[in-house]
C-alpha cells in the first residue's frame, strides 16, 4: 500500500510539473504574441511608418470559429477584446485608406498618371492598416438634415473653401458665415441645375419637359459630378443618379455631396471597369468632366457603352461640342467618328450640349465590316464582372433576348421597384422567390424601426448602406422614407447587383475585407446582414471591419448587425472600445424563410465626441447598456 501511494504521489507531482510547464509556455507565447504579432498597439505607442506619417499600423489577427468559445468570458479576462482603441492623429480626420495618396508614396507604386491609376483603389497591406479611430474635425456639428442639407452644410464639418473660390463664377458653392451654401450651379449650368435639366428634357422632346420621361428614365450616371448639384435636382423627378468623381485636386467634392445627402461615390474612369454591372443606366451625363474620351481606342466610351441600357443616352456638355478652334474641332471629329463606329447616333445638339443614343439592338453591329474597330467583345467576356476587372476596348453586344426585344424589358418607375425584373432568370431566381424576399424584408425593416423609434427623429436617416444587399429587399422596404441606399453586393454575390439596378436602385460591388471608397462620417445607417460571418469565413478581421464601420458612420448614426449569436456577442464586447454611447438593443428576431440558422439582431449607436473648452476632443467611453425587447 505504501509503495502504491509513493507511485501515486510521484505521478501526481509529475502531473503538476507538466501542467506548470505548459502554463509557462502558454504565458511566454502570449507575451511574445502580443509584443511582436499584429494587433492593436498600446495606448502609449507612438506608432508610425518609415516616414513617421502614419498613426498606427497593424492588423487584427483573424480567428477561426473555435476561438469564439473563449469570448464569452468577461472582458477583463479576455485580452482579445481591447478596452480601448487608439485615436488617429487629427491630420487623418478625412482618411480614405484605399484612396490615400500617402500609401502610393510609401509603397513606391509605379503608376501611370496619364491613365489616372493614382486615383484608383490601392489598399494598404494588412500590416500597414490604420488601426485607430478617425476623429472628427474640431468644431464638428451634427449634420444639417435633409432636405435642408441640399442647400447648406456646416463649414466646420468640411473645412474646405478652395472650391468656393475656384468656382466662384459658376455657383457651385458659397461660403456664408459658419455654413457653406449650394446655389445649384455647375460648370455648364451657372443659372441652376433645375433649368439645365429641363433644357435637356426639351432636347429629348420628353413630355412636360420632365427628364424622367414618364418613369422610363430612372438610373443616371453623372461622371465628374463636382458637388453633385445635377444629381440633387434630379431627385424631385424621381430620378436617382450615381454621382461619380475622383479624390482629385477638386478637394472633397464627393464629401460635400454626401454631407448634403446626395447619392454619390468616389471613383474614376481609369484602367478598371467601374464597379457596376452592364445595362445599369438609362443615361450617362458629362458636364465638362475633363475626360479624354478618345484615348486608348475609345476605351472609356466603351465602358459607358457597357453600362448603358438599350437606347440609352450620353449627354455631353463640353467645349468640344460647340467650340470652333482647331484643337476642339480635332477632338470633336475624332470623337464623332469613334461613336459612329460604335453605332451611336446624335439625336440632339443645341448650344454647348450634344446627346447621343446607343442602339436598341445588335443589328448595326452585325452590319459593320468585320475589320471595323472597335471590335465586339468575345462571347466569353462577362459584361457584369466589375471588381478589379480591366477595361476592354470592345463593344459589349446585347443578349439574344435584349436584341430580339430591342429593350431592357423594364417597366417605368415606380412600378419597377416591385415588378420582377427580366434578368432574374439569369441568376436562377424565380418570381415567387423574389416576391417572398421582398415581403420578408418589408417585415424585417418594420421591426428594425420599432427598435430604434425611441431614440430617432423623423429626419435621423438620409444616407444608408446595405452592406449585403442580396436582391435589394432592404432598400425597397424603405421606399416611403426620405432616404437613399447604397446597395453593396459582396464580390461573391456580384451577379445580384444587376437586379438592384433593374429595380431602379443603385449600388456597387465591394470586398468588405477592404476599406470602402468613401470619406469618414458620410453615412447615417449601416445594415450588415451576415456580413461578419462571411468575412470570417474568408479569413478577414471582424475588428478591422468594426473600425471601418466607425470611420464611415456619422455621429449619432446607427449600425444594424444581423448575424450568428456568437458573432453578435463578440461584436458587443467591442462597442465600449469604439467609444459608442450607452444605447444598444439586442434581440432574437423571428424566424423567416431567409433565416439559415440561429440569429441575433444588434442595433447600436455611435456618439458625438465631446470637446473641452480648448477645443480638444475628449476620449470618453461610456457603459453600454443592453436593452432587450422580445417583441421583435
Amino acid at each position: 500500500m505504501k509503495h502504491k501511494n509513493e507511485v501515486f504521489s510521484s505521478r501526481k507531482l509529475f502531473s503538476y510539473v507538466l501542467i506548470g510547464l505548459v502554463m509557462c509556455l502558454g504565458l511566454i507565447c502570449i507575451y511574445f504574441g502580443s509584443s511582436f504579432g499584429p494587433g492593436l498597439p498600446r495606448a502609449d505607442d507612438q506608432g508610425g511608418g518609415d516616414d513617421g506619417t502614419d498613426p498606427v499600423f497593424g492588423g487584427f489577427v483573424p480567428r477561426d470559429d473555435d476561438d469564439f468559445d473563449n469570448l464569452f468570458e468577461d472582458q477583463e479576462h479576455n485580452p482579445d477584446v481591447p478596452k480601448s482603441i487608439p485615436v488617429c492623429d487629427m491630420q487623418f480626420s478625412e482618411l480614405i485608406p484605399c484612396l490615400d495618396r500617402n500609401v502610393i508614396y510609401q509603397l513606391k507604386l509605379k503608376l501611370n498618371l496619364t491613365l489616372m491609376e493614382h486615383y484608383e483603389r490601392h489598399c494598404p497591406p494588412p500590416h500597414r492598416r490604420f488601426n485607430c479611430l478617425i476623429p472628427p474635425p474640431i468644431g464638428y456639428k451634427v449634420p444639417i438634415r435633409w432636405p435642408a442639407s441640399r442647400d447648406e452644410v456646416w463649414k466646420a464639418n468640411i473645412p474646405h473653401t478652395h472650391l468656393a473660390e475656384e468656382k466662384s463664377d459658376q455657383n457651385w458653392m458659397v461660403v456664408n458665415g459658419d455654413k457653406i451654401n449650394f446655389p445649384g450651379g455647375g460648370t455648364h449650368f451657372h443659372d441652376g441645375a433645375d433649368k439645365y435639366i429641363a433644357a435637356l428634357a426639351r432636347m429629348l422632346k420628353f413630355p412636360a419637359d420632365k427628364l424622367n420621361n414618364g418613369g422610363n428614365i430612372r438610373n443616371i450616371l453623372d461622371v465628374g459630378c463636382g458637388v453633385a448639384s445635377f444629381g440633387a435636382y434630379l431627385l424631385r423627378l424621381n430620378i436617382i443618379a450615381m454621382s461619380l468623381a475622383p479624390n482629385d485636386v477638386h478637394e472633397n467634392q464627393i464629401q460635400f455631396a454626401l454631407e448634403r445627402g446626395i447619392p454619390s461615390t468616389l471613383g474614376v474612369l481609369g484602367t478598371k471597369r467601374l464597379p457596376y454591372p452592364s445595362r445599369s443606366f438609362e443615361l450617362v451625363h458629362c458636364s465638362r468632366c475633363r475626360i479624354d474620351w478618345i484615348q486608348r481606342d475609345g476605351i472609356l466610351l466603351l465602358e459607358l457603352d457597357r453600362l448603358l441600357r438599350p437606347g440609352g443616352y450620353f449627354v455631353y456638355s463640353s467645349p468640344e461640342a460647340y467650340a470652333h478652334d482647331e484643337a476642339n474641332r480635332r477632338i470633336w471629329t475624332a470623337m464623332s467618328d469613334l461613336l459612329k463606329r460604335m453605332c451611336w447616333r446624335i439625336i440632339s445638339k443645341r448650344d454647348q450640349t450634344v446627346i447621343w443614343a446607343k442602339p436598341l439592338s445588335n443589328s448595326c453591329y452585325l452590319k459593320r465590316d468585320p475589320a471595323t474597330q472597335p471590335p465586339l467583345c468575345s462571347s466569353s467576356d462577362d459584361p457584369d464582372a466589375s471588381w478589379n476587372i480591366p477595361m476592354k476596348a470592345c463593344i459589349t453586344p446585347y443578349s439574344s433576348k435584349m436584341h430580339k426585344e430591342r429593350s431592357s424589358g423594364l417597366v417605368p418607375w415606380p412600378q419597377r421597384l416591385t415588378t420582377a425584373p427580366p434578368r432574374l432568370e439569369e441568376i436562377g431566381i424565380s418570381s415567387d422567390e423574389y416576391q417572398k424576399d421582398m415581403d420578408i424584408w418589408h417585415l424585417r425593416v418594420i421591426e428594425y424601426w420599432k427598435q430604434m423609434k425611441s431614440v430617432t427623429q423623423r429626419n435621423s436617416f438620409r444616407n444608408i448602406i446595405d452592406m449585403k444587399s442580396n436582391l435589394g429587399g432592404f432598400a425597397a422596404a424603405l421606399k416611403d422614407k426620405d432616404v437613399w441606399v447604397m446597395n453593396v453586393a459582396p464580390i461573391n454575390e456580384s451577379s445580384k447587383l444587376k437586379i438592384i439596378y433593374d429595380r431602379g436602385l443603385i449600388g456597387t460591388v465591394h470586398d468588405w475585407c477592404e476599406s470602402f471608397s468613401t470619406y469618414p462620417r458620410t453615412y447615417d445607417l449601416l445594415h450588415a446582414w451576415s456580413v461578419f460571418s462571411d468575412i470570417e469565413e474568408c479569413g478577414c478581421s471582424t475588428e478591422d471591419l468594426l473600425i471601418e464601420m466607425d470611420r464611415m458612420l456619422r455621429p449619432y448614426g446607427f449600425v444594424i448587425i444581423r448575424d450568428k449569436p456568437f458573432v453578435v456577442n463578440y461584436i458587443r464586447k467591442f462597442l465600449s472600445a469604439l467609444q459608442w454611447d450607452d444605447w444598444l438593443s439586442e434581440v432574437e428576431p423571428r424566424v423567416d424563410a431567409l433565416t439559415t440558422g440561429e440569429e441575433r439582431v444588434l442595433i447600436a449607436r455611435k456618439k458625438l465626441w465631446e470637446e473641452d473648452n480648448t477645443g480638444t476632443l475628449l476620449k470618453t467611453s461610456r457603459f453600454i447598456k443592453k436593452v432587450k425587447n422580445p417583441s421583435l
